[in-house]
């Protein structure tokens, strides 16, 4: 079970605090896959929806293969997701009485297969930003100290 990370969404960490993850798969055409494997993807402004009983990734951006033909894909179409009714189900519950929001973090290729993990979170307000920030520091600080430590 080999797994290919193609791209990380890490503004979305520093945008949300993520309370949970769960993965889903892609329902993709021929293009989109050849540039997905050629890394030409972008999650930035993407998020998930619930429409319908169907899960839609909106916003995301997959560049149009370079070796495609008058059949090449749209960049930034809608994709449906491919989750179970119940974990749709659950993501309905939660952003709907909770407000929280489905968001994609990294997608990533396991068994020749594209996947999206999507994580469900609440946006931050810059305060927390700012601890996040502080902690991070305060995390890389202490790994100095000890690498300085262990030296001497």
């Amino acid at each position: 079970m080999t797994e290919q990370t193609i791209v990380l969404n890490r503004r979305a960490r520093h945008e949300y605090a993520i309370e949970e993850t769960l993965e889903a798969g892609i329902v993709l055409t021929g293009t989109e896959i050849k540039s997905i494997r050629a890394g030409r993807v972008n999650l930035v402004d993407a998020y998930a929806r619930i429409e319908k009983g169907e899960a839609w990734l909106i916003g995301a951006h997959i560049a149009p293969y370079e070796q495609g033909n008058r059949y090449n894909h749209e960049p930034r179409r809608t994709r449906k997701l491919l989750l179970h009714k119940d974990q749709i189900a659950e993501l309905v519950g939660r952003t709907q009485a909770k407000g929280l929001t489905v968001i994609p973090l990294r997608l990533y290729i396991r068994d020749g297969r594209a996947k999206l993990e999507l994580g469900i979170g609440r946006g931050k307000k810059v305060h927390d930003k700012r601890r996040t920030i502080a902690e991070r520091d305060r995390r890389r600080e202490l790994e100095r100290e000890t690498k300085e430590r262990v030296k001497l």
